[in-house]
């Protein structure tokens, strides 16, 4: 495991980003952990985080002209993002997100920041069944002038959805859309198995694995 990955690891556990118990998900689906990065709410870590997703975007070489956070939990990923972009490799990127509702009154409209155009990498918190990602995605191509060049998560859970495919495969099969992601949960498990901590936790999230994670 690179070192970075494992950083981050570090990080999210330290701060409780990462927690275990019973969750239920949107899908209705119960997991023995969940993923709360709406906590990293001190100006440090959002630093560090920023950091995390500067590093990951140089790390996979693809070209973008604008940087697209996704309402609510990718706004404050965006802009610490493009900060450390600034920041630590000097790279000044525009960047855009959306509101949820559309706003009825002053400049109106549904996107904040710069106008949609040009490559295009997305970044929101996790991948679990992608539905917001898929909501975006549709936006976002219904401008000409813009295409999707990536998709960066901080977590992939990996997790096989309704078609029995992963989030990942499905959206890149029906938007030819690539994800990637800082971490995904079996570089989490294999960091616990490393450790050789937690094992109560790793021993229930080995079990849900094998039911409905991609190894």
């Amino acid at each position: 495991m690179k070192k970075w990955k494992t950083k981050f690891i570090e990080f999210i556990i330290k701060k409780k980003i990462l927690i275990f118990g019973k969750f239920i998900l949107k899908s209705g689906r119960i997991s023995p952990y969940f993923f709360n990065i709406s906590l990293f709410s001190k100006g440090k870590d959002l630093d560090k985080l920023g950091k995390f997703y500067a590093h990951k975007l140089i790390s996979m070489n693809k070209k973008f002209d604008l940087l697209f956070g996704i309402a609510y939990k990718g706004i404050p990923i965006l802009i610490s993002t493009v900060i450390a972009l600034k920041n630590y490799f000097n790279i000044n990127v525009s960047y855009s997100f959306n509101r949820k509702e559309i706003k009825k009154y002053g400049e109106k409209g549904q996107i904040v920041g710069e106008n949609i155009q040009g490559k295009i990498i997305i970044l929101d918190d996790v991948l679990t069944s992608g539905q917001s990602i898929k909501n975006i995605i549709k936006i976002i191509n219904n401008n000409k002038k813009s295409k999707i060049s990536n998709i960066l998560v901080a977590l992939n859970r990996n997790e096989f959805g309704k078609k029995n495919i992963s989030a990942k495969k499905e959206i890149k099969e029906k938007y030819l859309c690539s994800i990637s992601s800082i971490i995904n949960i079996n570089d989490i498990i294999k960091y616990l198995k490393n450790k050789n901590i937690m094992k109560k936790n790793l021993k229930i999230l080995l079990k849900y694995r094998n039911k409905y994670i991609l190894k």
